[in-house]
């Protein structure tokens, strides 16, 4: 039995707690990490005390709205936002951190990852938003997309 490398294992920590995400289309677990400590940890889903989207359904479905684009017409706030959410609620610092993310930020994360002083993202889905891309390589924050199972000398990745 192979021990998990360290991007393993927070990797792994990510989907459970993707397992509480009350988004209909799509559900993602961020967990900020630094000198190998769990800091804080978010999925995707409306705010605290306000209906959930298993609830009352969904108002992007509703109004047909492409994954990716207007991201402000959305009862749910994304993992990344509510990871650094709860940093900033209970007062940790999560400047140098990793950003570990079951998909890759969107601009308005992409954004917060910046200023935050998040300094790598390990993501494993990619997600559509060239913005967020330009600005995170821009920024000189370190994106690393994780390979589930890394490809073999002389294979291609």
């Amino acid at each position: 039995m192979k021990r998990p490398s360290w991007d393993e294992y927070f990797m792994e920590i990510t989907h459970l707690v993707a397992k509480r995400s009350t988004c209909l289309r799509r559900q993602v677990g961020a967990v900020v990490v630094k000198d190998k400590n769990i800091l804080a940890t978010g999925y995707n889903g409306a705010p605290s005390g306000v209906a959930h989207c298993l609830d009352v359904g969904c108002l992007r479905e509703k109004m047909q709205i492409p994954s990716g684009e207007r991201h402000e017409l959305c009862r749910g706030l994304h993992a990344e936002q509510n990871a650094i959410i709860q940093a900033a609620k209970h007062g940790t610092n999560i400047e140098g951190s990793t950003l570990y993310c079951t998909t890759m930020p969107c601009i308005i994360c992409s954004k917060m990852v910046i200023n935050a002083g998040i300094r790598r993202i390990v993501y494993e889905e990619g997600y559509p938003d060239k913005l967020a891309e330009e600005m995170i390589t821009e920024s000189g924050v370190k994106v690393e997309k994780f390979q589930t199972h890394p490809a073999k000398a002389g294979e291609a990745p």
